[in-house]
C-alpha cells in the first residue's frame, strides 16, 4: 500500500475504473456466447451494441470491436445460408 496521497488516490481510481470496465467486459462477452450459440437478427443487434459500447467507452479497441461485429455478422450469414 502507498504511502503518497496521491499515490492513494490513484490505486482507488484504477480499483473504481476497472470495476467499471469489468462491467463492459463481462456484458460484451456473454452477448458474443449467446449469439454464437444461437445465431438470429435479435442477438446480433444485442451484441453488436455491447461491443459498441464498450469500445465507446475504451474498453475495445475500435478496430478490434469493428472485427468482433463482422465475426458475429458472418456467423449469422453462414447460418442463413444453412437453411
Amino acid at each position: 500500500m502507498p504511502n503518497i496521497k496521491t499515490a492513494k488516490k490513484r490505486v482507488r481510481i484504477a480499483a473504481e475504473k476497472t470495476a467499471i470496465n469489468k462491467v463492459f467486459k463481462t456484458r460484451y462477452r456473454t452477448m458474443i456466447r449467446k449469439m454464437e450459440q444461437e445465431p438470429g437478427e435479435e442477438n446480433l443487434a444485442i451484441a453488436m451494441s455491447a461491443i459498441d459500447k464498450a469500445a465507446k467507452k475504451g474498453v475495445l479497441h475500435k478496430n478490434n470491436a469493428a472485427r468482433k461485429k463482422a465475426r458475429l455478422a458472418r456467423i449469422l450469414k453462414a447460418q442463413q445460408a444453412a437453411q
